[in-house]
């Protein structure tokens, strides 16, 4: 096994907790279609899917396939990130019985997927021999009620990207820890009164819970029949207040992700760095081509001992109602578990993916053109990454209620007004009122 996610044992034992309390749950997920599956097709009569996805590189590889692939036709539609809105499409789509057959669905979502009936059990189809080539703890966010739910593609453990020309300008060092990162922040408001080290999303709460998970959070953790729920713990109070505390002192920016703002003042140099995943090398690269050789990428600063926490990570899932669930399978673990695959996907010139499939990742740094970054070794710093984090951390199946909460607070802070303690807070109660509007057993 790679040395990368050595805390399995224990992320087994969360995983195998929640899985315990989404047995219930599951009981509503669709078991598979009620008609026939279509099957793989063959060259003479091939199945068409529908597939829905927003990760970069996605219609790369869908034209890869295509072009590999007489059995399977594959129609592709862009849609917005899950949290830019797309999960609010899938959601809509299954409800009104139009879905198409295969969806990206980050691990976070994917429970609250499962257990509104959305998705299909594909244990039929996606068998253990298939789930023995991808990353165990992969495997298991994908694994809830003892099903199997989805395909899994990648992990995301956290990365900081940042300008190397500009920390060399300032004389500002690259920060190790979370202390080091405040005082560089400092710096190189000194050096440039415009200038920042990073930003806060306050659309993105799934960046902040990467950071609590970093910290030793663990907001939900499933006990037999009843979800404990706990975001008030010493560890995320830390990392609030320590970001409290950055927007106070206006250390750093305060933007959407990936909003216009946001990549003009990475254009213009007012942003020096990204607090990202994995990924993140691929978007800073499509976003910034005339940056290029500017930007390093480093360990994320840590609260003593280097930790990481996951930030994103996809999956692909079987809707409910799809009769290709077979032919859906097969695309899905073409993309994840293929040399070809992952070929074609960070061939493109736009996605740094650190693949599920330990094998492969071989085969993404050597298709991934480490030039933009200097030619530095950046998925030996993912694997260093992956290694580090936190195996305690739980996904619960409200995750589009606790962040919808969250992101409207956090539209809301102002100097002197609502906290980012407020918004977490206020993040935990509507997970608690929801979870008990729904019957479940509820503590926290």
């Amino acid at each position: 096994m790679s040395r990368t996610w050595s805390s399995r044992n224990r992320t087994t034992r969360v995983i195998a907790g929640t899985a315990t309390a989404l047995a219930v749950l599951t009981a509503c997920g669709g078991g598979g279609a009620e008609t026939a599956d279509a099957g793989k097709g063959t060259a003479d009569k091939p199945v068409s899917i529908t597939f829905w996805g927003w990760a970069k590189g996605t219609k790369d590889v869908v034209d890869a396939f295509n072009a590999s692939h007489k059995n399977i036709r594959v129609v592709f539609e862009e849609i917005p990130s899950g949290t830019a809105g797309g999960y609010a499409k899938i959601s809509n789509a299954v409800k009104a019985g139009n879905a198409p057959d295969l969806v990206s669905i980050e691990y976070a979502s994917l429970p609250e997927f499962v257990s509104s009936g959305a998705l299909q059990d594909i244990g039929d189809q996606f068998t253990e021999q298939d789930r023995g080539k991808l990353l165990p703890q992969a495997v298991e966010l994908t694994t809830l009620g003892g099903r199997s739910w989805a395909v899994p593609f990648d992990a995301a453990p956290q990365a900081f990207y940042y300008r190397k020309d500009l920390f060399a300008k300032y004389g500002v060092t690259v920060p190790k820890t979370w202390d080091e990162f405040k005082a560089a922040a400092e710096k190189v408001k000194k050096a440039d009164a415009k200038a920042r080290i990073a930003t806060f999303f306050p659309d993105d709460p799934t960046t902040f819970e990467a950071m609590a998970w970093q910290a030793g959070a663990q907001w939900f953790k499933a006990e037999n029949d009843t979800w404990k729920i706990d975001t008030t713990d010493p560890a995320t109070t830390k990392v609030a207040n320590y970001w409290q505390g950055l927007l106070d002192a206006d250390l750093v920016h305060k933007d959407a992700s990936f909003s216009p703002e946001w990549t003009g003042s990475l254009k213009n140099g007012t942003t020096l760095g990204y607090l990202g995943a994995s990924w993140g090398a691929g978007v800073l690269k499509g976003t910034l081509p005339e940056q290029s050789g500017k930007w390093a990428v480093a360990p994320m600063p840590h609260w003593g001992t280097p930790a990481s926490g996951m930030l994103g990570g996809t999956s692909f899932a079987v809707t409910k109602d799809s009769r290709k669930k077979a032919a859906a399978v097969e695309f899905a673990e073409w993309m994840s578990t293929t040399e070809q695959g992952v070929k074609a996907r960070i061939a493109s010139g736009t996605s740094s993916a650190f693949p599920a499939a330990t094998a492969l990742r071989p085969v993404a740094k050597s298709v991934f053109d480490a030039g933009y970054y200097g030619g530095q070794d950046i998925y030996a710093l993912f694997e260093e990454a992956g290694a580090s984090i936190a195996g305690t951390w739980a996904w619960g199946p409200t995750t589009g209620t606790t962040n919808t909460t969250i992101k409207d607070h956090f539209g809301k802070l102002a100097p002197g007004g609502p906290s980012i303690a407020d918004a977490v807070k206020a993040g935990h109660d509507a997970t608690v009122t929801e979870l008990t509007k729904r019957g479940l057993k509820v503590e926290g």
